[in-house]
């Protein structure tokens, strides 16, 4: 652990290891924030860690901790003296894994939250980054969606605890960002830290990767009638360097004003199945093979975000392209 310095502004990032975590790390480091890491690294990486620390050229404060035990949360935060804010991304994040253990789920997703509101209220911390969802809208009835959209019946217990967690945090008394993300995807520049999620990948970009670096594997493609451009799935994809600056943005935005805020994170516009492969494929010039099978259980059709929000109140706007991110995905890919 860091010397206690009554100077420094300290921030909680628990689930710090995990993909999106690690990467918003480097991101307060570099803004001049001190992160202090709380992961349980139960679909982590120590390697992160060790990323974390060639990208930064700093020690970076980790504690293994689970988010769902009060006393052992309670005594990280004792530690600490000018903690600004908490950012929880500790969650289980699998919409499909979900499905199949709801009650996992259930009780990990909002008794982690719980907890923290709880450490927070003790220690006097007023402000709150959340790792939300797009999936709180479930099948959204305008596109691009924005924040006021009415939360429909989610798809997944995945994206009812985000909209569950929403809820308590409205009730809650501390300052806070919803920062609802789209489709996350590419990795460090650098290649040092990415995505160690356990298990098989889910998301399409890791599938995309996995499959190219497995030449003898099929990528299967999950349903392609739907009412879209081609008949696959559209969504909107975000570079997780820029969703990790978004978390500074609101951060800094939380510095000088009180009060509850929602925002969508993405690139604004949708992209189908097929065009993500065919960008990758024309990027990487390799020949990918894939093939059509049934729609999964829990995949809307399209959903892609309205920004206008999070670029007039953070002005926030993303810096790399969709293609940007797909070469960092599978550099990634090569070099983990």
């Amino acid at each position: 652990m860091d010397k206690i310095n009554e100077l420094k502004k300290y921030v909680i990032v628990t689930g710090g290891l995990g993909y999106i975590g690690s990467h918003t790390v480097v991101e307060l480091n570099s803004a001049g924030f001190t992160p202090v890491i709380i992961d349980n690294l139960s679909n982590s990486s120590l390697k992160n860690l060790d990323g974390l620390i060639k990208i930064t050229k700093e020690n970076i404060n980790f504690h293994k901790i689970d988010c769902t035990n009060f006393n052992a949360v309670s005594n990280i935060f004792s530690n600490y003296k000018n903690i600004f804010s908490v950012i929880h991304f500790a969650a289980y994040k699998s919409v499909f894994e979900s499905i199949n253990y709801p009650d996992k789920y259930y009780k990990n997703n909002i008794e982690s939250l719980n907890v923290i509101l709880k450490v927070c209220e003790k220690f006097n911390i007023n402000n709150l980054i959340f790792s939300s969802s797009c999936t709180v809208y479930g099948n959204p009835d305008i596109l691009p969606v924005p924040e006021n959209a009415l939360f429909k019946k989610p798809e997944s217990p995945y994206g009812h605890t985000k909209q569950l967690c929403e809820e308590i945090i409205s009730k809650s008394k501390i300052n806070s960002v919803n920062l609802r993300y789209f489709n996350p995807i590419g990795a460090h520049p650098s290649s040092s830290i990415g995505d160690f999620s356990h298990g098989n990948p889910t998301n399409l970009v890791p599938i995309i990767t996995n499959a190219a670096k497995d030449k003898s594997s099929h990528l299967i493609i999950n349903g392609n009638d739907y009412n879209t451009i081609d008949g696959t799935c559209v969504r909107d994809y975000i570079h997780v360097v820029d969703l990790s600056i978004a978390h500074v943005s609101a951060l800094k935005f939380l510095l000088n004003n009180n009060g509850k805020y929602s925002f969508n994170v993405g690139l604004g516009k949708g992209y189908s199945v097929l065009e993500i492969i065919k960008f990758f494929i024309d990027i990487t010039k390799i020949d990918l093979k894939y093939k059509f099978g049934p729609r999964r259980k829990g995949d809307v059709s399209s959903i892609y975000a309205n920004t206008k929000l999070i670029s007039n109140y953070l002005s926030w706007k993303p810096r790399y392209s969709i293609k940007d991110a797909i070469l960092d995905a599978w550099n990634w890919e090569l070099n983990k």
